[in-house]
């Protein structure tokens, strides 16, 4: 495995404190990119209205 590349096995964690949905709406830079140095991220939001 390379150096700085996170294992697959490992489960992803934020900082406390940090603004997630702000981290993770950053979008990656071109060389981030090239380098691999980026994360999918996937948004699941939940519905509660009330269909009544």
């Amino acid at each position: 495995m390379k150096q700085g590349k996170r294992k697959r096995d490992q489960e992803p964690t934020v900082a406390p404190g940090m603004d997630d949905r702000e981290e993770l709406e950053q979008r990656a830079s071109e060389e981030e990119i090239r380098e691999g140095e980026y994360t999918e991220v996937t948004t699941l939001s939940w519905d509660e209205a009330d269909p009544s």
